[in-house]
């Protein structure tokens, strides 16, 4: 059975034993071409390149904002929208545009403002996600929104229009179908036996949402490429940098192609929002915006760090084989590649600053895949990635 690494809240109480698998990088050459925004021209950067396996990273306290590949204003100024930003991914996207003085939107469902029914009976909000934005130096602005429903997007976008004028940043991490896919008893269940309701409320939280979220904020995206024309002395459109578009979802484009993920419904939901991506930077590139797919590692998220017992302080913990005997979980072996939610977080900002991200229009990458071009670390200083491991993997 294929070892599934998680995404945004992945349910790790339902994972099973790992095999080596493996992905293909769907971006060399936009990942390998030199820019200007690359390792040593960054501002705030203390030091030298990393190399292969993190050596010569910073390891100092990586919640600072003036330790990564961009300056704690970076984004200053820039008003993204994280759609699903509760918990997992969302809230370390949040935080990462947080760190580089974003003002950033936190929406979802769970929230002490206003109780709208979640697929999760979790603790976490929104609002705690705009505090942690704040802290670090951004501007939180927590609103509850259940990004199924058209007009409470579309009323979303009216009260963006009014206050902004228009966003920079769109990530579409809605998930919320942890518990609906099922753990590995129900994996490699043929479509036929599966449960039909379920299987379409997984789509409808995987890509309805995101479909749903786009068609209202995508023109506020667009509108500043309207509203400042700007021509060189040839009179041709001299505007290189319009807004960002991020899909977050499991496995790159090269990697599901090959690979069946889970079921049915999970293949097809994770495969659709690499195309999304694909889609939307076809629609968008003539505005001069840019839309990308990015899938994080193996996430220490809340529910996986709840499963083995362990907490952000101690997680290196669950890898220690004498759990078993307490009849405590143990983390296979790649666990120690493992990674914060931050970090797939400092890859979406590392795009969102790089004035020549549209060479990424289009693409399918992983966090630590950009971690190799941009610089940036995750909170403890490491550049984990599992993707690059499990393909050498299954090379050897």
């Amino acid at each position: 059975m294929e070892y599934q690494r998680n995404r945004a809240e992945r349910n790790f109480a339902t994972l099973p034993d790992p095999v080596a698998t493996a992905r293909g990088s769907d971006t060399a050459s936009p990942g390998l071409r030199k820019s200007r925004f690359q390792i040593g021209a960054l501002p705030g950067r203390l030091i030298a390149a990393p190399g292969e396996n993190g050596e010569g990273c910073n390891i100092g306290p990586m919640n600072v904002p003036n330790d990564l590949p961009y300056g704690r204003d970076a984004l200053r100024g820039r008003v993204a929208v994280v759609a699903g930003a509760t918990r997992g991914a969302g809230r370390g996207i949040a935080a990462a545009l947080g760190e580089a003085g974003a003002t950033v939107i936190c929406t979802g469902r769970s929230s002490t403002q206003r109780k709208l029914k979640s697929d999760y009976d979790r603790s976490e909000t929104i609002e705690e996600t705009a505090e942690l934005v704040t802290e670090l130096g951004g501007k939180g602005i927590a609103i509850p929104i259940d990004h199924l429903v058209p007009d409470e997007v579309k009323g979303l976008a009216q009260r963006l229009e009014s206050e902004f004028g228009k966003i920079d940043i769109l990530v579409n991490d809605i998930w919320g179908a942890e518990i609906l896919k099922g753990g590995p008893p129900e994996w490699n269940t043929p479509v036929w036996k599966l449960d039909l309701e379920k299987g379409l409320r997984i789509l409808r939280l995987a890509i309805d949402t995101h479909l749903i979220t786009s068609k209202y904020l995508l023109p506020l995206l667009i509108s500043q490429w309207h509203a400042h024309p700007a021509r060189d002395d040839h009179g041709r459109d001299a505007r290189t940098t319009g807004g960002l578009v991020i899909e977050v979802t499991d496995g790159t484009t090269k990697y599901n192609a090959s690979h069946y993920r889970i079921s049915v419904y999970y293949d097809l939901a994770k495969v659709a929002v690499n195309r999304l991506a694909f889609s939307q930077g076809h629609e968008l590139a003539p505005y001069g915006a840019t839309a990308v797919a990015i899938t994080p590692g193996w996430m220490r998220s809340e529910m996986m760090l709840e499963h083995f017992g362990v907490t952000e302080d101690n997680w290196r913990d669950a890898l220690d084989p004498t759990r078993a005997e307490q009849n405590q979980p143990v983390a296979p072996p790649d666990f120690a590649l493992s990674e914060t939610p931050r970090y797939v977080g400092r890859a979406i900002t590392s795009l969102a600053a790089d004035p020549e991200r549209a060479r990424w229009n289009q693409q399918s990458v992983t966090s630590g895949e950009l971690a190799r071009v941009y610089g940036f670390t995750d909170v403890d200083g490491t550049m984990p990635d599992v993707w690059r491991k499990m393909e050498e993997s299954e090379r050897s």
